[in-house]
């Protein structure tokens, strides 16, 4: 399991929820995090983790990534969540989502804590991956040493809604003005450069609106143009929009296949440099755009 595994929609499912917890897997989306933080309050959060240890160890097949978001650090239950999650269904799950990270040191405890429970129960080292939640200003301001805390790290993830909360932002509006960068765009252009530097999946935080599609299609452009492999959903409602935007269009694939197969047959008649394709001059650094493109083709699942 590994940061090159298909994250084009990430949907979080309530880990109090049975209901949707049986519905996940079947909802098209490449990733399925259950979650113990935001939505379990606080007297559900015990019950909760047993019910997601219940759902994982009974649960369908999943080709997906299944992941746990567990509570903060800083809080009465991540202990708990870790050790009991790992003891009882360590081989069901691929990651741990850990939220409101601020420092490397929040990424360093759980390595060693995954590193002591996979010891201590038998499993592979280094199965179980970290997903990092970014969601205040240290995070933010240390994303490179958050970025090398781990090798089990996998993604950065924007947490848009935190984030404006810790920064007391005015206006909480998530939704796209599409002629101008914004203060949120300027963070999410600082984790995507992050992760391509350090090899991690780059996804961005949710649209709240659940019922508006065509809100949560032009933010999930909106990522995607900044460099984002993809983007957390709140509801299923929202999968399908967001995996179009997310996969790249037959025109797009239709011409980085030609630059590869024109690059190619230029290689193998040894000529090198930069040719014209039709109207456009193309060269190594057009091949790895192609590659890119060619890569997010992926088969999109059943829904």
């Amino acid at each position: 399991m590994s940061a090159d595994r298909a994250r084009r929609t990430c949907l979080t499912v309530p880990g109090d929820n049975t209901r949707m917890l049986d519905k996940s897997a079947g909802r098209g989306a490449d990733e399925v995090i259950y979650d113990l933080e935001d939505s379990v309050v606080p007297a559900q959060k015990s019950a909760a983790r047993g019910t997601v240890i219940d759902f994982l160890k009974a649960a369908p097949t999943f080709d997906g990534v299944r992941s746990v978001r567990i509570n903060g650090v800083d809080t009465a239950w991540a202990h708990r969540d870790v050790v009991e999650i790992v003891a009882a269904a360590g081989l069901h799950f691929d990651t741990i989502v850990l939220p409101k990270v601020e420092h490397p040191g929040a990424i360093h405890w759980l390595d060693l804590l995954l590193s002591q429970l996979e010891a201590e129960n038998d499993l592979p080292r280094g199965r179980i991956g970290i997903e990092a939640q970014i969601e205040g200003p240290g995070g933010m301001l240390r994303l490179e040493a958050i970025a090398q805390a781990s090798p089990r790290l996998q993604a950065l993830i924007f947490g848009p809604g935190d984030f404006m909360a810790a920064m007391r932002l005015p206006d909480f509006d998530l939704s796209v003005t599409p002629d101008a960068l914004d203060a949120l765009d300027l963070c999410r252009w600082q984790i995507a450069m992050t992760c391509r530097l350090h090899g991690l999946a780059a996804i961005d935080g949710p649209y709240p609106q659940i019922s508006d599609i065509e809100g949560c299609r032009r933010s999930a452009d909106r990522a995607r143009r900044l460099g984002y492999d993809g983007k957390w959903v709140l509801h299923p409602a929202q999968v399908t929009a967001v995996n179009d935007v997310f996969r790249p269009s037959p025109e797009a694939l239709t011409r980085a296949r030609a630059i590869i197969a024109a690059l190619d047959n230029q290689d193998a008649s040894a000529a090198g440099g930069a040719l014209m394709l039709g109207d456009q001059m193309i060269d190594e650094a057009t091949r790895r755009w192609a590659l890119s493109v060619v890569a997010g083709d992926r088969p999109l699942r059943e829904s």
